[in-house]
Parts: C-alpha cells; structure tokens; sequence
C-alpha cells in the first residue's frame, strides 16, 4: 500500500506543481510583486522536487529496499511539502510574512528526508539485477 501511495501521491503533487507554476507564470503577474512571484516559484521548485522523491522512494520500496527508513523519508518528503511549499504558497497569497517563519521546518524535513533516503540506498544489498 505504502508503494501505491508514494507513486500516487507523487505523481499527483508533480501534476499540481505543473499547475501551480502555471497559475505563477501567469495568474499571478497583475497580483503581486516579482520578488513575491519568486517566492512562489521556489515553493513550486521544492514541490516537484518532492514529487520526484516520493516517486523515486515508492520505486525503491517496490525494488526491495529497507522499508522503515524509505517510508520515513517519504514521509518527511510529504511533511516538507506541506511547510515548505505550502506556506510559501499562503504567504503570496495571503500576503501574510509571518508565515515565511513556517518554511524552515519544511527544509529541515527534506534534509531529514533526504537523510534517510541516503541511509536507506547505502544500507541496502539490492539483488543483482544483470546476470554475468
């Protein structure tokens, strides 16, 4: 189950990214200002690069590596998303700064994430895959 939802999930918050950069690009412009649109921007960056990894941690847990610590990065990618990205996102929209303050614990969840996700790949004796 854990494999169906890292793939699903990060499928669906790629295609969001894809949307919302768009929404950036162009519903935004008339609205703020470009450091505000930037910000936006990044929070999309960090989004799709989030959607990657859980794509890229559900393809490891169905290859076979150490469950707890890919699930706990997929995790930690998920929580990452939802701080980082998604109080950039409030932040323009609502005009509201102080939830710039919110975006730092997003990062350290993606390093936390990313942590594991390392810990996970180097821990891990994959089955050949090419046989001599």
């Amino acid at each position: 189950m854990t494999v169906r939802l890292f793939l699903g999930l990060g499928a669906l918050l790629a295609g969001l990214a894809v949307a919302l950069g768009a929404f950036g690009a162009h519903g935004l412009e008339s609205r703020v200002t470009p450091d505000r649109v930037d910000t936006f921007n990044t929070g999309v960056q960090y989004q799709m690069y989030h959607a990657l990894a859980l794509l890229a941690a559900g393809g490891l847990l169905a290859a076979g590596a150490p469950s707890g610590p890919v699930f706990w990065a997929g995790a930690s990618f998920l929580v990452g998303t939802f701080f980082f990205s998604g109080s950039l996102y409030l932040l323009v929209l609502t005009d509201t700064p102080v939830l710039g303050a919110v975006a730092p614990i997003g990062g350290v969840a993606f390093i936390v994430g990313w942590g594991l996700l390392a810990w996970a790949i180097f821990s891990w004796s994959p089955p050949d895959l090419v046989s001599p």
